[in-house]
């Protein structure tokens, strides 16, 4: 077997039968460690972009820490969200969220199914006169949802609520794995941040998600595995994958 240790760039999950099954059935090790960190703005480097929440009259939220972010800097800025302001979410678990910092069933919330037609589709004409503001991170790609925003002639604008934070990674001797698994094109940045001289070798990189791939490619990493799949949905049920295929 050539792959026995294996880093994946994340926090250790809640949940880690699915690792354990693959560690029984292959004898490898998993280890976890976050190349960065997702922080909110401070409340000047949000100011930087120049953008007044209350002029907006909808946000389009795609993730948890840019909710948090979001009203935590509209507290800082002394900025209080009318009850009439509309909350457009990429999935059901991102709107549920909001219960965090709004009385839920007071507000005018929607959610889509995960892609960006989903949210366009929620906006529709009943809501096509709004002013949206789109959370985003600092290294988000979003293109496909202004596209669809452009293309139906709404009007938006994108703001960045949160941003990446490189972890170090100096004590980590990457080559004592034999696979390393990458999610975001963080990690790519974070690593050659840590290893500025950094070669690949023998390394088998795995890549989970779309936007990673092009930044590993950029990076010249070369790719073992890409997930998911339809197939391969999880990065657990890849790497297993791939442990059968090499026996």
């Amino acid at each position: 077997m050539t792959v026995k240790n294996i880093l994946i760039s994340q926090n250790t999950p809640r949940v880690l039968t699915p690792y354990q099954a693959v560690t029984e059935k292959y004898g490898v090790e998993f280890e976890f460690r976050p190349f960065f960190l997702i922080e909110p703005l401070t409340s000047r480097e949000f100011r930087a972009q120049r953008i007044n929440i209350l002029d907006y009259t909808a946000i389009v939220f795609s993730s948890r820490h840019a909710i948090d972010a979001f009203f935590t800097l509209a507290e800082e800025l002394r900025c209080k969200i009318p009850e009439t302001m509309k909350y457009f979410c990429t999935t059901e678990v991102v709107a549920m969220y909001l219960q965090k910092h709004i009385v839920y069933r007071k507000r005018k919330i929607f959610y889509g199914t995960g892609t960006p037609d989903s949210v366009v589709a929620l906006i529709g004409p009943k809501h096509k006169g709004e002013k949206f503001l789109i959370a985003t991170s600092d290294n988000s790609n979003n293109d496909t949802l202004y596209r669809l925003f452009e293309a139906a002639k709404l009007d938006y604008t994108p703001a960045v609520f949160v941003k990446s934070v490189s972890q170090d990674l100096k004590n980590v001797d990457l080559h004592a794995y034999d696979m390393v698994v990458l999610y975001n094109p963080a990690d790519v940045k974070s690593l050659y941040e840590n290893f500025p001289d950094f070669q690949q070798g023998d390394i088998k990189f795995v890549s989970y998600g779309r936007s990673i791939v092009k930044a590993m490619e950029e990076a010249g990493l070369s790719i073992e595995v890409k997930a998911p799949s339809p197939e391969v949905p999880s990065v657990a049920r890849a790497i297993e994958r791939y442990l059968e295929e090499q026996q």
